[in-house]
């Protein structure tokens, strides 16, 4: 596909730029050493919540399933985001290879999609769970539950592909340099030298689902999952039903917040939208297993098991 638009479009270039934070430079290097902690520990943590889940029969559940595609999507934006803005911290070259960018950009936003979907599905995974508890089993069988993680992923990947797409078909202008530190398909759209009305137009059309509808969803499902929750007649039960909540309500708050904030703020306060992407680049990822580990006690109790299982073994 790449080498097809380079026929076409004769602006298209070899390398981007990318600023990133060039224009604070005494922070390159220790930013570098943060990025490079946090990414060591989100590959060690999110490997870890899939090994666990996998390796415990009582894990293997519709929570801890959507868990795991959780993992897996914030191993995937790591990997995409992290080894580029590392080298150019690093190194006095800010330059990535077209082929890279056009990958990064299509990936970020596959990933960024199909997270939107999935958190929503978790929420409604919960809502089932605590809302009707004796069907539970028969409504999210395993079968539901491939078919809703095949959705969260399909759709994000067709958005994708038509965002990216159109994107790509766009005559660039000379200069080739992205204020930002990754290759996005609005930092993109913003190098053509054609009116970009029709692309973004479509970008905010295809985002509907994803950012609108989704989260309205989760927020239905904790709206029933509250009432359910209240008619509960012991405080004991209602402790339970919300602990076992709360931890994808974090993620959530903390998914959807810094997003939901960047694209309020003005688009020329471009520091300000690169610090907070890196929020749900670089924190985000990290944070997800910390929080199932430490707010879940059956994760707990399968740590232990875990651990136990090795000194038996050592033994």
């Amino acid at each position: 596909m790449v080498d097809a638009m380079e026929g076409e479009n004769m602006s298209f270039p070899s390398t981007f730029v990318l600023v990133g934070f060039s224009d604070h430079p005494w922070l390159e290097r220790p930013l570098f050493g943060v990025v490079l902690v946090f990414y060591i520990l989100t590959m060690m943590g999110n490997s870890f919540i899939i090994l666990l889940t996998v390796v415990d029969p009582r894990l293997h559940t519709p929570m801890y399933f959507f868990l795991d595609n959780l993992s897996v999507l914030d191993l995937c934006i790591s990997t995409t985001i992290l080894p580029q803005l590392m080298a150019n911290l690093w190194g006095p070259k800010k330059t990535i290879a077209s082929r890279s960018c056009i990958t990064q950009a299509y990936f970020f936003h596959w990933i960024g999609c199909t997270e939107c979907i999935l958190l929503a599905v978790m929420a409604l995974d919960r809502y089932v769970a605590i809302c009707q508890p004796l069907q539970y089993t028969l409504i999210m069988s395993p079968q539901v539950c491939m078919q809703l993680a095949a959705t969260a992923w399909g759709s994000g990947l067709a958005n994708s592909l038509l965002q990216g797409t159109l994107t790509l078909q766009l005559q660039l202008c000379g200069h080739h340099t992205l204020d930002h530190f990754f290759c996005e398909l609005p930092v993109l759209i913003k190098l053509a030298c054609e009116d970009t009305t029709a692309n973004d137009l479509t970008l905010v059309m295809g985002a509907i689902p994803f950012v609108i509808l989704a989260p309205l969803l989760v927020l239905i499902s904790y709206t029933f999952i509250a009432r359910a929750v209240l008619k509960l007649p012991s405080a004991e039960g209602r402790h339970k039903a919300f602990s076992t909540c709360s931890s994808h309500m974090i993620v959530v708050i903390m998914y959807y917040g810094p997003s939901i904030y960047m694209y309020l703020q003005p688009s020329s306060n471009s520091t300000q939208a690169k610090f907070t992407s890196l929020f749900y680049c670089l924190i985000t990822p990290l944070l997800n297993p910390l929080i199932y580990t430490l707010r879940n006690k059956e994760v707990n109790r399968a740590l232990k098991r875990m651990l136990q299982f090795q000194k038996g073994v050592k033994s």
